[in-house]
């Protein structure tokens, strides 16, 4: 099978060589938990954040998996802040807890840990561990199948054919290429095909558009009502237990009451494209946590009630 595909092989790493995106960070390091760190962050987060703000700055706050084993949740969600989907998080906090000094390097394995899928356990174990895996993500998906000619298949068949075209001599190298393709060349919309290695022997080539999956993504509008408590330097705060930024702090909720209304503004979290109302109040019913205006960069706080800071403090 390998040599059915040793030429596109060849043209794909050497595109790969020339034009790969060799700088970001996590590709030039040995280290596995900070290959794993950069999957999780880049699930939901673009790259370019990813890389000069939160990667950096978490790492450096826990640098090893043992540090982030031994840090308090409330830090970890802190140091997540402003990166959104905080399930991650927890999930990271609870996988350094489980494995204690060391990532499983089996795909069944890592698999069994909290917040790893099969694709973050391929990555980990192509990318990290170097082994003969292949790796699907959305983008190497999209370029596998324009390749192959595969419309409207399951993703056990992606897999497979990923599987198929696998590079064993250099898998990493190979998997790594794929997925700078797919977010570079074989785009979406618009794609780069007369840049492509794969170009000769695409099957896709000439209608790329059917092989992009259109899903309308559908948004649940909300209005939410937080009321703002300020006495000296300190903002009153609430531990939440909802679904959108469980055991973050954040404003506490009130009744609108018109004459209190300070005012409001939009935003925006995972699915939902929230409507923020604030009005100032002089007491709550609710459990206070009083927060020192000075401590908000350190404190675990939802990136709306950061916003809300921003705009009306």
């Amino acid at each position: 099978m390998m040599s059915n595909f040793s030429k596109i092989h060849s043209e794909l790493l050497k595109w790969y060589k020339r034009d790969g995106r060799h700088h970001l960070l996590w590709r030039n390091t040995k280290e596995i938990y900070h290959i794993y760190l950069s999957e999780i962050m880049l699930q939901q987060t673009q790259v370019s954040r990813v890389m000069s703000e939160y990667y950096p700055k978490f790492l450096e706050k826990f640098p090893t998996l043992q540090v982030l084993a031994q840090s308090p949740l409330d830090e970890v969600l802190s140091c997540w802040s402003g990166l959104g989907y905080y399930s991650r998080a927890r999930n990271l906090h609870k996988t350094a807890q489980l494995c204690e000094e060391n990532l499983p390097n089996s795909m069944n394995e890592l698999q069994k840990l909290p917040g790893i899928g099969k694709y973050t356990a391929s990555a980990i174990c192509s990318f990290g561990y170097h082994q003969e895996v292949s790796v699907v993500d959305t983008n190497i998906a999209r370029v596998l199948k324009r390749y192959f000619g595969l419309l409207d298949v399951s993703d056990v068949q992606v897999w497979e054919s990923a599987d198929k075209f696998l590079n064993i001599k250099e898998p990493r190298s190979h998997n790594l290429a794929l997925m700078d393709l797919g977010s570079m060349v074989c785009t979406p919309t618009n794609p780069l095909c007369q840049e492509c290695p794969l170009f000769i022997e695409c099957k896709g080539k000439k209608n790329p558009e059917l092989y992009t999956q259109k899903k309308k993504k559908e948004y649940e509008s909300l209005d939410l009502f937080y009321g703002i408590y300020k006495k000296d330097n300190k903002i009153a705060l609430v531990k939440t237990t909802g679904k959108m930024y469980k055991e973050m702090l954040e404003l506490p909720t009130v009744d609108p009451i018109e004459e209190n209304f300070i005012g409001k503004f939009k935003h925006s979290y995972t699915k939902y494209r929230l409507s923020v109302h604030l009005y100032k109040v002089e007491k709550f019913n609710d459990e206070i946590i009083w927060i020192d205006l000075d401590e908000i960069d350190t404190t675990p706080i939802s990136s709306l009630t950061k916003k809300a800071f921003k705009k009306f403090l």
